[in-house]
């Protein structure tokens, strides 16, 4: 049947398409009709119209590579301008998952020296199109106080503050020495959902969460910022604060709804990543990146991921057979390209500045180190490499290595990497240390080869002293029977001008089972310990005891202190200032005799605490002194004036009746002082009135005699 035209005109009078619903016809239509499958691209050359060919070959070349791009001029579309490019172009793919990998891996790509393009999707343009005609001042949140960030520093005492994590409870207390902890605030349950951490200078604590990370501060630990990072499982620190990195298993996925992804705090180009490296002062984050493809399927996370330069200058990550360094806070890569590393095992970064024999430069140097494994072709190999010049320093080249272990001493001058050789047979392993004299003329290295295998190695804090722990690889791994070795090493006595300082055992203790070494943050005591499921042992040393056998000032003069079995003993730590030792066991790993024990740095027990569900035992880290080295001297030269101040004030806390007896005595003694300071300054006054002296003038004629003058 048909209508005429008298009839469709009437008809369409008659019906409103405003009120006809197309939903279903959208919904089946809209992959043709979405933009989904284009992308923007921003930052390209800005060419004549004759060029135009030429520029459109090149970016279908770079873009397919990505993804497959639609045929012909609907793939590739380049707006002109009064006979040139604009400088963007649009480009349409056959799948939205192709769009998707070009945003990921073109985003910020360098064409040339001049351009760098910023792809993103076209069905983002609301989200970053909505500017409006007239301009309108950003709404600024109001300024909060959150106090000085470092108040516990200022305890007249100087105690420290820790962090005590048990059963759903997170409590932050005073140590005080052998009396009971006193609350900083309120224990609060379900504080984190996994584990608390402080970061690397003490100022801020953080929680963990599903959705994300909590920073707490100030006084009384109020909130201060929240991190938004779904199911996240690890952070860490930059040293100096400045940088937070987080990990997830779950990749970051952008939110549908356009008003989500305005608060979201990725972009497009973070979509898929998993690692997050964030700015703890603003909160946003500064950068993300992807797993690198031979870690996604690991069981073991190696961490951290990112390591950092001692001044947070510079952040680095290890990749197949390359290390991307990164320049803060921009957080390119230097040069703008990787550091091409066949092979790389591992790096570390020197922990402090280096001042290199001979160099002109003012500042410091920033160093890494790295080894690669042996190849067909190729011996293993370690090496210095200077940053950001990407120069190598020193190599040194290595057989029958087995696996490498740099440990660098915390000034920086020294790096000591541990190397695991193997016999001809492969049936023997053996331990050799290799010591890299970073600051020396064209850094020499010195090697000390051993027997046995060295299955713990620790620098002692600001010296070139050190522990070893090793064993002799017999074939017999029966962990029952006691084969470790305590080795206490330091720089042989010096003799001569041609005195190479070579290193030299002064010390070792046989037949243990020792496997932890940590020295006290100031140097010289030491604690060995020995962390097992089936049993624990703490030995204190002294390694500069001071008695007759050392008269003549030995570099190492090493004495037991004290030793003391623990057998649930899980972890050790030094608190900051090196007064103090914590030993705990966590219910974490099992539930054998739960709580802390701390001693005092020679060994006494203090406190035996024993906590149900007990988890976490943190120290409050402190920041580096501000002391000159003359107040320090100053601090030295009066020190048992201190030291009878602070046992005094221990005395006090240990026992109430002890200190209610010293404020007595301490109040008698201000009134004695009163009392004769106003008598005295009375004695002096009536005296000063006694001895005034009155100059007086007498006249007296002795002889006169009169005479007459012509």
């Amino acid at each position: 049947m048909s209508i005429n035209e008298e009839e469709y005109l009437r008809l369409e009078e008659e019906i409103n398409l405003d009120d006809i619903d197309f939903a279903d016809l959208e919904e089946k239509y809209e992959a043709d009709v979405g933009l989904d499958n284009y992308i923007i691209v921003d930052g390209a050359p800005i060419a004549p119209e004759a060029k135009i060919p030429i520029l459109t070959k090149v970016m279908r070349k770079l873009f397919s590579s990505v993804g497959e791009v639609v045929e012909g001029d609907e793939g590739i579309h380049m707006p002109t301008e009064n006979g040139k490019t604009k400088g963007f172009l649009f480009i349409q793919y056959n799948s939205v998952a192709d769009a998707d990998a070009a945003v990921k891996k073109l985003h910020g790509k360098k064409l040339d020296a001049q351009h760098r393009l910023s792809v993103n999707r076209l069905s983002d343009i609301e989200k970053y199109g909505t500017i409006k005609d007239e301009f309108e001042e950003p709404k600024l949140e109001p300024f909060r106080s959150h106090g000085y960030l470092q108040s516990w520093l200022q305890d007249e005492q100087g105690k420290d503050q820790v962090v005590l994590h048990f059963n759903e409870n997170v409590g932050i207390y005073w140590n005080k020495k052998a009396a009971e902890p006193e609350q900083v605030v309120e224990p609060r349950r379900g504080f984190t959902s996994k584990y608390a951490k402080f970061s690397p200078k003490g100022t801020y604590l953080f929680s963990i969460h599903p959705q994300g990370i909590q920073s707490w501060g100030g006084a009384d630990f109020h909130s201060i910022k929240r991190f938004f990072h779904n199911q996240v499982r690890l952070v860490d620190f930059s040293p100096n604060e400045k940088y937070m990195i987080t990990l997830s298993p779950v990749p970051i996925t952008l939110p549908d709804s356009i008003a989500e992804r305005q608060q979201f705090p990725f972009g497009p180009e973070s979509e898929g990543h998993k690692l997050v490296i964030w700015d703890l002062v603003t909160g946003e984050p500064v950068r993300t990146f992807a797993l690198p493809s031979h870690l996604e399927n690991q069981k073991e996370m190696p961490w951290p991921l990112v390591k950092w330069s001692y001044d947070d200058k510079y952040c680095a990550r290890q990749g197949p057979d390359a290390l991307a360094i990164y320049e803060t806070p921009s957080f390119q890569l230097i040069d703008k390209k990787l550091v091409k590393i066949e092979g790389i095992q591992d790096f570390e970064w020197a922990p402090a500045g280096i001042k290199l024999h001979n160099s002109k430069k003012d500042q410091l140097e920033h160093i890494l180190s790295y080894w690669t494994p042996e190849s067909t072709n190729q011996t293993a190999r370690v090496a210095l490499m200077d940053i950001p010049s990407r120069k190598v320093l020193r190599t040194v080249n290595l057989f029958q290595v087995s696996d490498c272990k740099m440990h660098w001493q915390n000034e920086g001058k020294l790096l000591c990497v541990k190397v695991d050789r193997h016999t001809k047979s492969r049936k023997t392993i053996y331990s050799n240390l290799d010591f890299f004299k970073v600051s020396e003329k064209d850094i020499p290295v010195e090697k000390l080869e051993l027997k046995d295998v060295i299955v713990n190695f620790s620098w002692e804090p600001n010296s070139e002293r050190f522990v070893t722990i090793s064993r002799l690889d017999d074939g017999d791994p029966n962990p029952a029977i006691p084969k470790n070795t305590i080795t206490f090493y330091a720089p042989e006595e010096a003799k001569g001008k041609n005195a190479n300082g070579k290193y030299k055992p002064y010390k070792k203790v046989e037949n243990k089972h020792s496997n932890t070494v940590i020295w006290s943050p100031k140097g010289r005591y030491v604690v060995i310990a020995t962390i097992s499921r089936s049993s624990g042992e703490i030995e204190f040393y002294d390694v500069s005891f001071d008695d007759e056998s050392n008269k003549k000032a030995l570099p190492a003069n090493v004495k037991l202190l004290k030793s003391d079995t623990y057998a649930g003993m899980t972890t050790i730590a030094w608190d900051p200032s090196g007064r103090f030792l914590a030993a705990w066991s966590t219910a974490w790993l099992h539930a054998i005799d739960n709580g802390y024990r701390i001693y005092e740095f020679t060994g006494n027990l203090l406190r035996d605490e024993s906590v149900d569900q007990f988890k976490d035992f943190i120290w409050r880290p402190r920041p580096e002194s501000k002391l000159s080295s003359s107040e320090r001297r100053k601090v030295r030269s009066n020190l048992r004036e201190y030291s009878a101040q602070f046992e005094e004030l221990d005395a006090m806390e240990a026992d109430a009746a002890v200190k209610e007896q010293i404020l007595a005595r301490r109040r008698a003694l201000e009134e004695w002082r009163a009392y004769r300071a106003k008598h005295v300054s009375k004695k002096v006054q009536a005296k000063e009135e006694q001895d005034e002296i009155i100059d007086e003038i007498k006249e007296e004629i002795i002889d006169e005699k009169e005479e007459i003058v012509d």
